[in-house]
């Protein structure tokens, strides 16, 4: 009986692992980047205007639209093109990359004067992924590539290292949490995300009684105040504005003052309700919702959150901290568009936007951070030279889970091991020392659902109670 049942248990195992990989949820998330997220950092910045363009014009427009990405190619020194495949990336000393190629269009008084698609840089690719040369091929077709038939894939190649992008763990955005301090006062942390905006929001109880929200520049500003300045009447709601414009230092003439505040309550409080005046009274709502949980945890009718249990966490693995960067970068890109035109506009010529698209600058920008693992926002290590010294290293170092938290604190609870990490993290594999606890690593059959839109949710509640 016992060994049937450790034969049954062989043969699910088995089975498990011959439709899926270690690094399934990893390729996935590189895919969703390339299929999704690349063209939503394009929808985000689809236009772009000159401050300065040639006298006899009056409006002038550059308009980003459709991207796509190739299949990895190496140009040989005779200028032609052909596949390339990983072991000659490794062999060679080069990186295994595909172009990225982008719709632009220019528009003069409203008029199309350019379009074209144009190569704006290369993108480092997954081995295994979509748009990987190896996707797709059986066992024989790999060994005759060169290729470890039984190699996950997951990882990159840059200028011929092997290079794995660290999964990040990270507090769920979104999402607000209620913490009771040691003295019992209560405070709450919200981290609104939405595109390029990720904005920290912390709500907390005074001595003098008062509830105070704090966000970007608006420090420690009376609760009632801010929502005074969302939705009262307007006598009430311009007092309200005034009161904050001058609490933070915005000394222009009334009006400026006024139209400035707006504009940072518009933009950078809860951004992912909305970015407009037209959302006001939703982040009323949301304010007073999360105002009412806060006096329920302090008045002890409701139990304070626990920031380590998995629920108020997220993990972002290589195609979201990917996209973090290309979204830093292609804004720098457009940056530095803007720039050449503007520059060539001075000599009193109107250039071809297709001249003056450097492809090399994003290139160059999104390698500098996969060789030498400094992130956007500061974070280092994000990229590693992958670990080789046996098949069991290598598939740890992708299974690897990294904390943003200083290791040379204590943070007792945050190492401690928490009742949620079950079936998810592996309880065993932790290193000792400042480390432990912070460096984690994803249990061997753990898969992470990839994230899904706000929109896609709603939709799908609406098709099920369409009346709600």
């Amino acid at each position: 009986m016992v060994n049937n049942l450790a034969q049954d248990r062989s043969i699910l195992i088995k089975k498990y692992f011959e439709e899926k990989k270690f690094v399934d949820s990893n390729i996935q998330s590189f895919n969703n980047l390339l299929e999704q997220g690349l063209q939503e950092v394009i929808e985000e910045n689809k236009e772009a205007e000159p401050a300065i363009i040639p006298h006899n014009i009056e409006k002038f427009k550059i308009r980003f639209g459709r991207i796509t990405i190739g299949k990895p190619e190496i140009i040989e020194a005779d200028g032609s093109k052909r596949p390339i495949y990983p072991m000659e990336a490794r062999l060679r000393k080069i990186s295994y990359h595909a172009p990225i190629f982008l719709e632009v269009s220019s528009y003069v008084n409203d008029v199309q004067r350019e379009n074209f698609v144009a190569e704006i840089g290369k993108m480092p690719i997954m081995l295994k992924s979509k748009h990987c040369n190896l996707n797709n091929l059986n066992r024989e077709e790999l060994i005759k590539r060169g290729e470890d038939a039984t190699d996950p894939g997951g990882y990159f190649i840059i200028n011929g290292t092997e290079r794995v992008i660290v999964n990040v763990e990270d507090l769920a955005a979104n999402n607000f949490v209620v913490e009771r301090a040691k003295e019992g006062t209560c405070s709450g942390r919200y981290f609104a995300a939405k595109g390029s905006y990720k904005i920290p929001h912390s709500l907390e109880k005074k001595k003098d009684g008062l509830y105070y929200l704090t966000f970007t520049r608006v420090k420690q500003m009376p609760l009632i105040i801010v929502l005074k300045a969302l939705f009262i009447d307007i006598k009430t709601q311009e007092e309200a504005v005034d009161y904050i414009a001058k609490r933070i230092g915005i000394a222009q003439v009334r009006e400026i003052r006024m139209e400035r505040t707006k504009e940072i309550l518009d933009k950078y409080l809860l951004p992912n309700v909305g970015v407009d005046s037209s959302a006001a009274s939703e982040k009323a709502k949301n304010l007073c919702k999360m105002l009412k949980k806060l006096i329920d945890v302090d008045n002890h009718d409701r139990e304070a959150d626990d920031k380590d249990h998995y629920m108020n966490k997220r993990i972002r693995m290589a195609g979201d901290l990917l996209l973090d960067l290309f979204r830093v970068n292609f804004k720098v890109l457009v940056g530095d568009i803007l720039y050449n035109f503007q520059r060539i506009i001075k000599r009193g010529k109107l250039p071809s936007i297709r001249v003056i698209i450097r492809d090399k600058l994003l290139t160059s920008r999104l390698y500098s951070a996969m060789a030498t693992g400094e992130w956007v926002g500061g974070r280092q290590g994000v990229s590693q030279r992958m670990s080789r010294t046996n098949f069991l290293d290598m598939v740890s170092h992708l299974q690897r889970i990294a904390s943003p938290l200083s290791t040379s604190q204590e943070n007792f609870e945050a190492r401690a091991l928490h009742c949620t990490h079950l079936g998810r993290l592996c309880p065993i594999e932790t290193p000792e020392g400042t480390n432990i606890g912070l460096r984690k690593n994803l249990a061997m059959l753990c898969s992470l659902s990839q994230n899904v839109s706000e929109e896609e949710v709603i939709e799908k509640i609406k098709a099920i109670w369409p009346n709600q």
